[in-house]
């Protein structure tokens, strides 16, 4: 196998699995996406799997501590135990949420008190922080007992006094002894007794108002008192007690001055808010008002269909990733310049343009799909068949078999397949912007349909806005090398031998682009 191509096969497809230089070598802004989210206002950063979350929120992270800034990631995959008490439905809804909102505390804790024993003496005061740390530990793991109590008290006193006396007398031949004793005991005892039984069970108990305050005094006290707090993986916390741990953060953590939240989360696995009917208040957060507009990484990758910025991001993103790789003798590694390394890599432009196509702007899918292209080729370089090969096993292997547990989600992409590439020869449609589906934002969670731009507008249905999707490239990637190909986004309805491949923000006629889910569930068996 040649160098390069070993080179690509150890390409980490988590950001995690990188040390935090290779993080920072490895990563690739996309316009001012990282601007936006390195200002201290309480963000939510939306993406799909794959779309890079982890890895901008850890080289944010990188960054700020390279400020002197304290700033500690959270991973929600790994808070709790084996007990599996967030998500057994049989305890509480409150019992689980305030041993989550316990343990999210915790991990914070015990990340920043990581940093200040490691860190710089100049900047943290161990001895003074470690006093504060302990309050925020101890309102955090706060215990209370729900249930009866009962108390007893009793008194009593006692009193001894006694009195003895004694007289002697000796006599003998040369004196007289006499003698006079009294003995006498005087003494009072009194005693108190209280007892106090409590009936019930333990229970954590969270006082917000305590949280922040001890939350403030910390923060005064670390450099620059600023805290940023990054957490990830958001969507892997159970949707009924997400609202909750939200609430914990806009009650205690955004009010005060100098702490910064960020949160990255799938969105169509969120659940921020929970409304109260009685008094229509809320439990969580708004998202536009307790945080600032949420950032989403797939608007970010998808180029507006430009094929010179996605060239441009994925090239520069696989350069950069394999020139972070240690470099020993086992694995050389001569890389130059950006083009001279796409060169060596793929047969020609054209096949490099074809990966390009094949991740869909998805950067775990581009090297995953790179990945499996150099297993196959070998010690040679990638060409076009060679990439289309990988490109259909990724799609098997990882996305189709993924939605395969729910056989509704692969009935409908069956149908969108047929529907779009069949009877249309297009690879893309369009959808009414009110059509909440859960079937469709299922495919598109698991990179199957892929959203281009939301909004646009229709000459002849005024006032209607539509999205525009496009099938993943697995879905008809063998039909590329046939009659049956798709030939573009869509056909332009007022030239049907033209298909539009930009997604403009206003089409004039576009009815032969939408896709009318009526259709499909009128097909669908009735329950019975």
């Amino acid at each position: 196998m040649r160098d390069l191509n070993k080179a690509l096969l150890r390409l980490s497809k988590r950001a995690e699995k990188y040390s935090s230089e290779q993080l920072v070598e490895s990563f690739v802004d996309v316009g001012p996406m990282f601007t936006l989210l390195s200002n201290n206002d309480n963000q939510v950063i939306y993406g799909r799997r794959g779309t890079g979350k982890t890895h901008v929120l850890s080289y944010l992270n990188n960054n700020l501590q390279k400020k002197d800034i304290t700033s500690v990631q959270i991973d929600m995959r790994t808070i709790g135990s084996t007990g599996g008490i967030y998500s057994d439905t049989r305890l509480p809804l409150s019992e689980r949420a305030t041993r989550l909102l316990s343990d999210t505390l915790g991990s914070i804790h015990d990340a920043i008190l990581e940093i200040v024993i490691d860190g710089d003496e100049k900047l943290y005061d161990l001895s003074s922080l470690t006093i504060n740390l302990d309050a925020v530990a101890e309102q955090a793991t706060s215990i209370a007992i729900e249930g009866e109590i009962e108390q007893e008290f009793g008194s009593g006193e006692k009193s001894v006094a006694s009195q003895k006396g004694n007289v002697t007398a000796n006599v003998g031949l040369s004196k007289l002894e006499i003698g006079l004793g009294i003995d006498e005991t005087v003494g009072s005892e009194e005693s108190t007794t209280r007892r106090s039984v409590r009936k019930g069970k333990e229970k954590a108990r969270i006082h917000f108002a305590s949280v922040y305050n001890e939350f403030e005094k910390l923060v005064s006290k670390l450099p620059l008192s600023e805290l940023w707090i990054l957490i990830d993986e958001w969507s892997e916390v159970p949707l009924d007690l997400q609202p909750f741990l939200a609430d914990l953060l806009r009650r205690t953590l955004f009010p005060v001055e100098g702490i910064t939240v960020k949160i990255a989360a799938i969105e169509q696995r969120c659940n921020f808010r929970r409304h109260i009917a009685e008094d229509s208040s809320y439990i969580g957060i708004e998202i536009g008002a307790d945080a600032s507009a949420s950032l989403n990484l797939d608007e970010f990758m998808v180029f507006d269909n430009d094929e010179e910025k996605a060239k441009e991001f994925f090239g520069t993103m696989l350069f950069k990733h394999v020139s972070s790789l240690e470099v020993d003798d086992e694995n050389p590694i001569n890389l130059v310049v950006k083009s001279k390394f796409i060169n060596d890599v793929f047969t020609q432009i054209s096949a490099f343009e074809e990966f390009v196509s094949s991740s869909e702007g998805v950067p775990r899918d581009a090297i995953n799909i790179v990945g499996l292209a150099a297993q196959k080729a070998l010690e040679k370089q990638i060409s076009i068949p060679i990439t289309r090969e990988a490109a259909r096993d990724w799609y098997h292997r990882s996305k189709h078999k993924a939605i395969s547990s729910r056989p509704e989600a692969v009935s409908l992409l069956e149908w969108i397949i047929n529907v779009v590439i069949g009877q249309r020869q297009a690879k893309g449609f369009l959808l009414s912007s009110n059509a909440n589906d859960d079937l469709i934002d299922y495919l598109f969670d698991n990179r199957i349909l892929h959203l281009l731009k939301t909004g646009v507008s229709a000459q002849l249905h005024p006032g209607k806005r539509f999205n525009v999707y496009c099938l993943d490239y697995g879905c008809y990637v063998d039909l590329l090398a046939t009659k049956n190909a798709p030939q573009g986004l869509f056909k332009d309805s007022d030239d049907e031998t033209k298909y539009v491949d930009v997604p403009r923000t206003d089409f004039r006629s576009i009815r032969n682009a939408i896709l009318d889910l009526n259709t499909f569930y009128g097909y669908q068996p009735q329950p019975a």
